[in-house]
């Protein structure tokens, strides 16, 4: 599943730092900190990845 917005493609690269053990889990917030509980780092990894370009700042805009 792509990212469909900058924000959340970053909110994706905390999570999969969390999840790889680069970062604290307890550095993480809101959206990074759910993503990080309920998405595998497969997942995760997928959603880091997407181009940014010609996206979004946040979904909805």
């Amino acid at each position: 599943m792509p990212a469909t917005s900058k924000a959340q493609q970053k909110a994706a690269g905390a999570a999969l730092s969390a999840k790889r053990g680069e970062t604290k889990p307890s550095e993480l917030y809101d959206a990074s900190k759910e993503m990080y509980d309920s998405m595998s780092e497969k997942e995760l990894e997928e959603m880091a990845s997407t181009q940014r370009k010609g996206k979004p700042q946040k979904k909805g805009d």
